[in-house]
């Protein structure tokens, strides 16, 4: 069985496990604050997660774990990922395996990768994957959180509609009814002044929180928003309209707000999807 070793430990968040755990908990809000284990999720929810260092966008991040621990524990995560290598295909699904983090492996869900690979026509290469970090960085959470839970490592060059459209609607036929969380996993605005970053950001959010794909593209094309995970969200978003889940905004910050220069700033955004139910 494959081990994909880090490439962000050490840099996007600490190697030390206790230092890597204290981490998590700051992020959170403090551990113990998050109460006993939660019961099963009801059915499929999804989030919009930042994948920058934790020290940038850490509590954004930690703002949509904390939402998601509060609905339930998930039987199976789906991390779609922005492919920042340009490697492989427009979807790639990881090989078999288990991902090392300093707080312990997570496995790679076979059975469910083979379903959703049939169900879109994914690529299967751990290729993009080697370097790449948006994936990498959510599972320190997920472990501390939920232990060795199984998960599909995905990431996603494209985002034409037509790809965003079929695949979150073969998202939601194959993950109908299950309790299953999916990330996109996708910083926003990149390297602008912070008045402008928010600006552009609250106009992708606008179309995000209305479930409104096409005017989520468009917006990014007409606005020059530097997202990168365009697909990733646009595949999100087609997947909860189908699944009739509706979009909170949990958290938005820049990096301005830690690192106090603000004319060159990224921004990050946790939005949930959630069930009437959930």
């Amino acid at each position: 069985m494959a081990l994909r070793r880090p490439c962000a430990a050490g840099t996007f968040y600490p190697s030390d496990p206790l230092a890597l755990r204290r981490e998590v908990e700051a992020c959170l809000g403090g551990g113990a604050e998050l109460g006993p284990p939660p019961p099963p999720l009801s059915g499929p929810v999804g989030l919009i997660l930042p994948h920058a260092g934790y020290l940038y966008s850490g509590p954004v991040a930690g703002a949509g774990f904390r939402a998601l621990w509060g609905l339930g524990r998930p039987e199976q995560v789906v991390i779609l990922g922005t492919n920042h290598t340009g490697l492989g295909g427009p979807l790639v699904l990881g090989e078999p395996g288990e991902w090392a983090t300093p707080l312990g492996p997570l496995p790679v869900d076979e059975g469910l990768s083979r379903e959703l690979q049939l169900a879109t026509g994914a690529e299967r290469t751990n290729l993009p994957f080697l370097e790449e970090h948006s994936v990498e960085v959510q599972l320190p959470f997920l472990r501390y959180l939920f232990g060795p839970i199984p998960f599909v490592p995905a990431v996603v060059r494209s985002h034409g509609p037509r790809l965003c459209q079929e695949v979150g609607q073969a998202l939601a036929t194959v993950l109908a009814h299950r309790p299953v969380a999916v990330i996109a996993s996708s910083d926003f605005t990149h390297y602008e002044p912070d008045e402008v970053a928010r600006k552009k950001d609250q106009r992708a959010l606008a179309e995000i929180l209305n479930l409104d794909l096409e005017g989520f593209l468009e917006a990014v094309e007409r606005h020059r928003i530097s997202i990168c995970g365009v697909g990733a969200v646009g595949i999100l978003i087609s997947f909860a309209k189908k699944a009739g889940l509706r979009a909170k905004l949990l958290s938005y910050r820049t990096s301005g707000e830690v690192a106090g220069m603000r004319d060159q700033v990224v921004g990050y955004a946790a939005v949930l999807f959630r069930g009437e139910d959930a």
